[in-house]
């Protein structure tokens, strides 16, 4: 998906499914962070205060790896996780797979949104964006060769269209209203997918830019060399004006399910080299957009690419959008971004640049063009930011996962509760994937941005790790649809929410973990619900449904419960405080069926690895039920998480295989670290009772590191610094302030390299394991370097196993040194 994602809450989600996938399910996960500067000034504290946060879903099993939300009229939630799953889930915390979609899921393909048509009450009409299986290899597309070779490898995407009635989900019913493609499958990135209807009934559709951003440097991926994949020319697609991708398209679904082209798209109908369903064009990974249906006003957030700098030979610094669309246009990737700010022309083959892109008359001459030639001038984003900020929109801080969520209008008629106040009306909720802030911004008729408030900053009084979608739904409340912290295979803390206004008391948070959610019979769990909360800290009463029949079963805080017949069962714990307000949660058992257990014998957690190594994995798979394992079912995958997002790089399928290490077009500079993820699905022994799928995923580091992308900290700062390898470093280190950084495993390490500067008497740098105060694995002694930087170098103990590592700064009074980076080797 292409989406933001920091190492340290990912290594939490990582190291919790080492241990046993789906046994913590409820309850708000924190999460440590860098740093950060304190947040801009927005919405009052006591406005915010009112706000509750209430868990409707949680964990892989109730959302899987979550993609979108569709709000249905009671209330209740269609969502879907990109593997094909679609689940339902009611207000009182019940959610139920309805349909599983076959679909295409190399890299970041598979099923992406849901919504509902605008009289669903009626129609019971569902659309949903995919990618179908078709007979597309599993393998990755070579990146060089002929049409031949990549041919096997074309695909498209489906907009379709089914019926949800009483709760079932009809598969049978599609109705396929839209191809997009042909698309280059087997090389990542960019599907989009968000759909939304108009106030005319007209549906949009933002589809992404599906081409790789890997071999670029960072910034454009104009790559059209013959014999090179495709796949690397964004000019075919997002600047293509014969093609549906990197675009918004505006269509009318008809009853039939055909659909017609509105007026006043981009391209009037029959206009050669287009296609008229365009009404937006020049956008990258147009992720998630909204339309304000009273004013007309399009939302669109658009993500950028990686350069951690601008290249006078190559363009601009990493770039995020967010649009205020009022009309058709052309918004300018890969030609221009953000303030149409231009990238240069770049021969591939050669190394040699050109002159910029000329924003107001962009011209596509790529031989993969297929469309006119001669575009429309491009459009400056409404806001535009950056990793390391934007002056003009200080409030928003750093930014790499921009979301575009709904407009919020208050309804003085609407009968509810826990509505937002009328001082949100008419604001548009733009939200942040990675920093997880949700931020509305107001704005006047013209778009002139009058304040951009914080809702909330996900880790105060809402506890949000990586939200992917939001909605208003009918009681005025705020949905959220929450990633969580691990890529590509469902987290522990994946989650549905509601965001409700709630002044005075609020409700209590349920929260269920258990030793057991599957297993043979009868088979006993025994439950425990003593880590649900009370924001006013009030004595809560407990009340168990464990079978789903709606009978109290028990109430105690942590009772034990014998399941004898084979089945799934609903677990159910209400919470209420005294004033009587609730909070629900709800855990999946299984009888009859044991999930399997997935581990990585090799590599280990944490393991080091440098660009072009070749890394053997070993997966080992244990089936309690005592099935044997099939090794062409286990999935494999490595993907290269950085500061922002995540890239899907290769998958597998196998117990043992060997992936080439690639840091994919990332320097030193940047933040980036491999992941390795398996899953394996097992085939039930009881008649009746579903497969189960066991997952894990490992975390393994680069040699080289700067040293600002710690977790946690005592006592530094990060500082800009021209001299630096990434432009920071970290500064203002006494006598014993650390950094720390996990996991880390020493196998082959022998010695560690700092990269410091020091204008004083200098210090010492201490490696320990898993503490400040932890064994000593090495010292290295930084002098007086007149302020420069230069290297020292020690050896380091290989302690065995995966630890943390703090580095530990010792020495006299003051500014000891600066350190910029540390390589291992």
């Amino acid at each position: 998906m292409h989406v933001a994602k920091p190492l340290t809450r990912l290594l939490t989600a990582a190291l919790s499914t080492l241990l046993g996938v789906g046994i913590a399910v409820a309850g708000p996960a924190a999460a440590q962070t860098q740093k950060q500067a304190a947040p801009a000034a927005g919405a009052s504290a006591a406005a915010t205060a009112d706000f509750q946060q209430v868990t409707l879903a949680k964990g892989p099993d109730q959302v899987g790896e979550p993609m979108g939300l569709a709000v249905l009229p009671d209330g209740s939630v269609l969502h879907d996780s990109r593997d094909g799953t679609i689940y339902y889930t009611t207000l009182d915390g019940l959610t139920n797979v309805v349909a599983k979609l076959p679909v295409y899921t190399h890299d970041e393909d598979g099923l992406q949104t849901l919504a509902l048509d605008p009289d669903f009450a009626h129609n019971h009409w569902v659309y949903a964006y995919y990618a179908p299986k078709l007979n597309t290899p599993t393998t990755n597309a070579p990146d060089s060769g002929t049409a031949a070779d990549f041919a096997p490898y074309k695909g498209y995407n489906q907009l379709s269209r089914f019926t949800f009635v009483n709760g079932q989900f009809d598969l049978s019913s599609e109705q396929k209203v839209m191809q997009v493609g042909p698309t280059d499958r087997g090389q990542c990135c960019h599907v989009a997918g968000d759909m939304h209807f108009d106030a005319q009934g007209n549906l949009l559709l933002a589809t992404g830019g599906d081409t790789n951003p890997f071999a670029s440097d960072g910034y454009s991926p104009i790559d059209s060399r013959p014999g090179r994949n495709p796949a690397y020319d964004e000019q075919r697609a997002a600047a293509n004006t014969n093609d549906l991708r990197g675009k918004l398209l505006r269509i009318k679904v008809k009853r039939d399910g055909t659909y017609s082209v509105p007026s006043g798209n981009l391209f009037p109908k029959g206009t050669a080299k287009t296609r008229p369903e365009i009404y937006a064009m020049g956008f990258r990974n147009p992720f998630r957009f909204s339309i304000d249906k009273q004013t007309g006003v399009i939302y669109l957030a658009d993500y950028g690419p990686d350069a951690g700098t601008a290249n006078p030979l190559r363009g601009p610094e990493n770039t995020i959008e967010y649009n205020r669309i009022t009309k058709p246009g052309n918004f300018g990737w890969p030609y221009c971004i953000g303030n149409n700010t231009p990238y240069m022309q770049y021969d591939f083959a050669t190394g040699q640049s050109g002159q910029p892109f000329d924003c107001a008359h962009p011209v596509n001459n790529s031989p993969n063009n297929t469309g006119l030639v001669n575009l429309p001038p491009a459009q400056p984003a409404w806001i535009w930011n950056h990793y390391a900020g934007n002056p003009a929109f200080p409030q928003l801080g750093g930014q790499g996962a921009p979301m575009a969520g709904p407009v919020y209008h208050y309804d003085p008629k609407l009968n509810s509760q826990v509505k937002f106040p009328q001082s949100y009306d008419g604001q548009f909720f733009a939200y942040e994937f990675s920093k997880h802030w949700i931020k509305p911004i107001q704005s006047d008729a013209k778009g002139s941005i009058q304040a951009i408030n914080t809702l909330t900053t996900g880790s105060d009084w809402a506890h949000l790790v990586e939200p992917i979608d939001t909605e208003f739904g009918p009681d005025g409340s705020l949905y959220v649809l929450d990633y969580g912290s691990a890529w590509f295979g469902g987290s522990l803390d994946a989650g549905l929410y509601k965001i409700e206004y709630a002044p005075g008391d609020k409700a209590p948070t349920a929260n269920i973990t258990t030793d057991v959610t599957s297993g043979k019979g009868p088979l006993t769990v025994q439950f425990n619900g003593s880590g649900s909360t009370d924001p006013e800290n009030d004595q809560l009463t407990y009340a168990w449904d464990f079978n789903g029949d709606g009978t109290v079963d028990s109430t105690s805080p942590n009772p034990a419960y014998t399941y004898t017949a084979n089945g799934q069962y609903h677990a159910r714990l209400t919470v209420t405080d005294p004033s009587g307000r609730t909070g629900v949660s709800a855990v999946l058992v299984t009888v009859g069926n044991t999930a399997p257990v997935v581990q990585f014998s090799t590599p280990p957690n944490g393991l080091t690895f440098k660009d072009g190594d070749q890394l053997n994995w070993q997966v080992n798979v244990t089936d309690p039920d005592g099935t044997p394992v099939d090794c062409s079912k286990v999935q494999v995958g490595y993907s290269l998480g950085h500061d922002q997002h995540s890239h899907n790089l290769a998958q597998a399928t196998g117990c043992s295989g060997t992936f080439t290490m690639t840091t994919a077009g990332h320097t030193d500079a940047d933040n980036f670290y491999g992941i390795f993820t398996a899953s394996y699905t097992d085939t039930s022994p009881t008649a009746g009772v579903p497969d189960l799928t066991g997952a894990t995923q490992i975390v393994l580091q680069p040699k080289v590191k700067q040293a600002e992308f710690y977790q946690t900290q005592s006592g530094v700062q990060i500082s800009s610094d021209s001299n630096a390898e990434g432009a920071r470093a970290v500064t203002s280190i006494n006598n014993g302030d650390w950094i720390e950084f996990d996991p880390y495993n020493l196998q082959g390490v022998t010695k560690i390299g700092f990269r410091a500067a020091s204008a004083g008497p200098g210090g010492t740098i201490e490696v320990h394991a898993d503490t400040p105060n932890g064994p000593l694995l090495g010292s290295a002694a930084v002098g007086n370097t007149s302020g420069g930087y230069t290297t020292v170098t020690a050896p380091v103990t290989d302690p065995g196993g995966t630890h943390r590592l703090y580095f530990v700064f010792t020495g006299g009074s003051g500014d000891l040194f600066s350190l910029d980076s540390f390589t291992l080797s």
